[in-house]
């Protein structure tokens, strides 16, 4: 027969044990007694338990901290529910009756509901406190039940949620202060914008008028053409990147994200960089596709980051150098595209300023112009895409600029061939009446421009308005076959004048183009959504004036056509 422990102690050993057992027991039990004395008188926490019916039965320290009032004034007397902003309780059994799809009703009930149905409930809700002060608190809720699962109360643990809120509320002041900055310089770059586009406008426009005109300009006179153009169109490029970093860094800039063909956008760039690479004796070797690569980005913004990228590549060349662009799948879902060049490199210390902006990096005395503006509006719009860009480059061994973009699956329907097929300029049959164009401008020397560009086309005519409603009265008389509107105009703006005409059955038909120095992209966005034709932005580039205008005379024939098929 085994033995017990008694049977092995010595005399007097179990007494002992027990009563260290005993003394463990009694110990743990004042520890757990302590523990909740400490939680109950915390004065961090309001904690409140209820009886089965919401009626208060303990209202702790902190709770009487929080709120004012004494446990004497509270236990026994009120719900929870009485204490909290009506309002806000009639609406959290509004918002709990639509989403358990069940009536619930306000007050006690709306607070416990879900706990009362073993749901975890934590709420927002608004206290008010003794002396009628509120404050906003965050609460936990949880059903007490006994050992048969019946619920015999509540617990409601809350917390003084002021502070979270204070600081929030301050954050919130802090970015609409941080958005109101933002929109205030954007809309000051783009006033400064239209402001030095109107005059430039007049220089470049009447400088390519006497380039391309008869008689033709002397050598002396051609030579100085050259320079005011260069300036003009320098002074141009300077002002889109300014406005371009301004509107990327103030977080306005939209990208229309779509497949965009590498092949289309490489034969384009090349079709514009080859005579400026030609010109300096450049050599340029451009990549053959075997597989047509899309990338998903801005076709726009695509073509952009490439010229910006071959133009420095041969403005900062050697003589007789070469430009090489290479494109090889970087991973499944990317493409790295190479410009390589064989100019002077750069230094280590110069890699590290390459992206800082109007940092030139020395070549501020040198004979090329730059605004060191160009590489960092290239960084940002690759970033927008979900790309990357760097550059190597080593002195006297030329750089290598390369972007990584994300590729995607070809569009389901091309339509380039379609849209080039809407630029086609018609040719008037031999003896067709002269079609009309309105031009409604307060500008002398823009409506001067226009007047002489409209002058080489003999199947046109041209009329002039100084003002919006001006306009629509000539519109209505005169039925131009096409109308070139202003923006900034004097009494009604153009996309007001825009809009009458849109709304009368006489006019609705005539295409509208819109012609501003604004080039801000979010209103020039806004601008055609409005129902403008088209958008040109001044100063005129005479061969793109003539494309749009061609468009929207060939929409104006098919109209034409239509109605009297009609008829």
């Amino acid at each position: 027969m085994s033995e017990t422990a008694n049977d092995v102690l010595p005399a007097g050993a179990a007494d002992k044990a027990e009563g260290s057992t005993e003394a463990r027991r009694q110990a743990a039990l004042l520890k757990t007694g302590a523990l909740q004395n400490a939680i109950l008188t915390s004065a961090n926490f309001a904690i409140i338990a209820t009886d089965e019916k919401g009626i208060i039965q303990l209202f702790n320290v902190g709770a009487e901290r929080m709120l004012g009032y004494r446990a004497a004034d509270v236990v026994n007397m009120i719900t929870p529910a009485d204490i909290s902003d009506p309002q806000e309780v009639v609406a959290r059994a509004q918002a709990l009756s639509l989403e358990l799809d069940t009536t619930i009703a306000p007050g006690f009930e709306a607070l416990v509901f879900k706990a009362s149905r073993g749901i975890e409930d934590i709420y927002e809700l608004t206290k008010i406190r003794k002396d009628g002060s509120r404050f906003p608190a965050i609460v936990s809720i949880t059903a007490l039940r006994d050992d048969y699962g019946e619920i015999i109360g509540y617990l409601l643990i809350g917390t003084d949620n002021s502070v979270r809120k204070r600081v929030e509320l301050e954050r919130n002041e802090a970015m609409d202060a941080a958005e109101k900055a933002n929109r205030a310089k954007t809309d000051f770059l783009s006033s400064m914008s239209h402001e030095l586009r109107t005059p430039l406008n007049a220089i470049l426009g009447f400088a390519q008028l006497m380039d391309s005109g008869l008689p033709a300009p002397t050598p002396s006179q051609k030579g100085n053409l050259d320079q005011i153009l260069k300036a003009g169109w320098y002074l141009l490029e300077l002002i889109n990147e300014i406005l371009d970093l301004a509107l990327i860094e103030s977080g306005r800039v939209s990208l229309s994200r779509e497949p965009v063909s590498l092949i289309e956008v490489m034969q384009e760039c090349r079709a514009m960089i080859e005579p400026q690479a030609q010109k300096r004796g450049i050599g340029m070797t451009f990549p053959h596709f075997d597989i047509a690569y899309f990338v998903n980005g801005d076709r726009t913004r695509v073509k952009q980051v490439l010229i910006n990228l071959l133009f420095n590549a041969i403005k900062y060349n050697k003589p007789g150098g070469t430009v090489a662009v290479t494109c090889m799948p970087n991973s499944p879902d990317s493409i790295r595209i190479n410009v390589l060049d064989t100019g002077l490199g750069l230094a280590p210390e110069q890699l590290a300023q390459l992206f800082q902006p109007f940092n030139r990096l020395g070549k501020e005395t040198g004979t090329e112009e730059g605004t060191g503006i160009g590489l960092v509006v290239t960084k940002r719009l690759v970033e927008l895409m979900g790309g990357r860009i760097g550059a190597d480059s080593e002195v006297g061994a030329g750089s290598v600029f390369w972007i990584e973009l994300n590729l995607t699956t070809a569009p389901l329907l091309m339509v380039r061939e379609a849209e080039r097929a809407g630029l086609v300029r018609p040719q008037p049959p031999g003896g067709a009446p002269q079609r009309t164009l309105l031009y409604v401008e307060d500008n002398p020397a823009n409506l001067e421009l226009v007047e002489q560009l409209v002058a080489r086309r003999p199947d046109l005519r041209l009329l002039g308005a100084a003002d919006g409603t001006v306009g629509i009265e000539f519109a209505r008389s005169y039925q131009p076959e096409v109308i070139l509107m202003d923006i900034h105009l004097p009494g009604i703006s153009g996309i007001e004048a825009m809009k009458i005409l849109r709304a009368d059955p006489l006019t609705a038909h005539i295409p509208i183009i819109a012609l501003s120095a604004n080039a801000v992209p979010r209103d020039i966005e806004r601008a055609l959504e409005a129902g403008f034709f088209n958008y040109l932005t001044k100063p005129i580039r005479v061969d793109e004036f003539m494309a749009v205008l061609d468009a929207a005379l060939k929409l104006a024939d098919t109209v034409h056509t239509a109605e009297q098929a009609q008829a």
